[in-house]
């Protein structure tokens, strides 16, 4: 065999062809996802006030969420298991098929001016169940496409596309929705099928191999039990829950923007994409640069700075107009950066900490702790807001978020233990190798 025909060892995970479709996949279903939240929030509000005042169509919003929320709580057992019982590949086509049902007949009602609350809460909660399965599924996939070396590349390059598809999805629909509204389910649509047949044509990831012994209800819950005894997997995906849920001041832009700055919808928009720039630029920046040295304490790092960032936000209620803007879209950018890097190590501590044949089970756990963080993280700082003031709610979280990582530094030493990530890896299956043995 010649040494050209030798094929050569991938430096990038651009460089497989495989990866390269599911970023494809990933990127295209983001949008179709993202865009369609937008307008089915913007539906159900304006569907409402119809027939409600101002307060009882705002809390159809509430239950909208809640309508797809409810589905990845009671179902997240459930789609971890099938992502590691089933071919991942086919798990996330058939969910966005799925998908691009709902958004096809949401278009359909749409066009024909026949939207009603009841669908519009049916078919959020059949899109909470395709997401719940789509999720484990699409994020546990990236591992089995690459080396292990890339890992730490593909979870930047997974974040930036990410970001990426949140910051244009609802853009997107709401522009296509002001022209006619049922162009952003017709987009969708498109996006939901190129994500399909990008799946379709990445090659068949079988399932590693079952374990016919244990009931499936028991494997089912591996991944909760895995999590609660892996200190280094609890810790990280703990942590980020209670930055996001104590400091996560998305809720609470539009007062800002609204009573605070008095800028209107297109400051709110700006102070909204100040902290998405800031997470895109960083991820574009990891999928070159990934950090090597002391992950684990420069995680807990970013978390300090994300909670700095966000209490200086918060005290921007308390400057001159002239400066308050400025210093809070750059607070805002701040805690995007900070965000996204504790995002970045923390993603990649759990797929190269996770046994594979865990993956799907332990990311459908992780999946659940990030929506359960946004989704009250919101309700929270709202309610909190309503007894304090959002200035006071916004500062108490940013410090609650700094005094969570003194405690967490001391409840899970293992985080600052883990300097690299390819010694994370190796230590994970001296683990393996010793649980083998007893």
């Amino acid at each position: 065999m010649s040494a050209s025909s030798i094929p050569s060892v991938p430096t990038h995970p651009l460089h497989v062809h495989d990866y390269r479709l599911y970023l494809i996949a990933r990127f295209c279903g983001i949008i179709g996802q993202y865009s369609l939240l937008l307008v089915i929030g913007w539906q159900t509000y304006s569907t409402a006030r119809l027939t409600m005042g101002t307060h009882a169509a705002a809390a159809q919003l509430g239950l909208i969420g809640l309508a797809q929320f409810l589905p990845l709580f009671l179902l997240t057992p459930l789609s971890g298991w099938v992502a590691d019982h089933y071919d991942r590949r086919l798990v996330g086509a058939i969910s966005t098929l799925l998908q691009m049902i709902c958004t096809a007949i949401l278009g359909y009602a749409t066009y024909h001016h026949t939207i009603t609350l009841p669908l519009l809460f049916i078919l959020a909660a059949l899109l909470g169940v395709t997401r719940c399965f789509a999720g484990p599924a699409l994020s546990s996939m990236a591992p089995r496409l690459l080396p292990t070396p890339l890992i730490p590349r593909a979870v930047a390059l997974g974040s930036l596309i990410w970001q990426m598809g949140m910051i244009s999805g609802p853009a997107l629909g709401g522009y296509l929705y002001s022209v006619l509204p049922w162009l952003p389910h017709i987009m969708a649509t498109g996006m939901f099928s190129v994500s399909i047949l990008a799946l379709l044509f990445i090659k068949p990831i079988p399932p590693t191999r079952a374990d016919i012994r244990r009931h499936p209800l028991r494997q089912m819950l591996d991944g909760i039990v895995y999590v609660r005894t892996n200190r280094l997997v609890l810790g990280a995906i703990t942590l980020d829950l209670m930055a996001v849920l104590l400091a996560g001041s998305t809720a609470l832009l539009p007062i800002y923007a609204h009573d605070v700055f008095h800028v209107g919808p297109s400051g709110l928009g700006q102070l909204a994409a100040a902290s998405g720039i800031g997470a895109v630029l960083t991820a574009f920046f990891f999928g070159i640069y990934p950090p090597e040295h002391n992950v684990g304490n420069k995680m807990m790092m970013a978390v300090v700075i994300f909670g700095v960032a966000t209490a200086v936000f918060g005290l921007t209620a308390f400057m001159p107009d002239s400066i308050g803007m400025l210093v809070a879209l750059a607070a805002l950018f701040v805690c995007g950066i900070a965000d996204m890097f504790s995002v970045f190590v923390r993603q990649t501590l759990i797929q190269v900490y996770t046994p594979d044949e865990m993956r799907g089970r332990v990311s459908s756990v992780s999946q659940l702790t990030v929506s359960a963080s946004n989704e009250l993280g919101e309700a929270e700082s709202g309610f909190l807001a309503a007894l304090i003031g959002p200035a006071t709610t916004v500062v108490a979280g940013g410090i609650g978020a700094i005094i969570t990582v003194i405690l967490w530094k001391r409840l899970f030493p293992e985080i600052g233990l883990a300097r690299r990530f390819d010694a994370v890896e190796n230590m994970g299956h001296r683990s393996a190798q010793q649980e083998s043995q007893t």
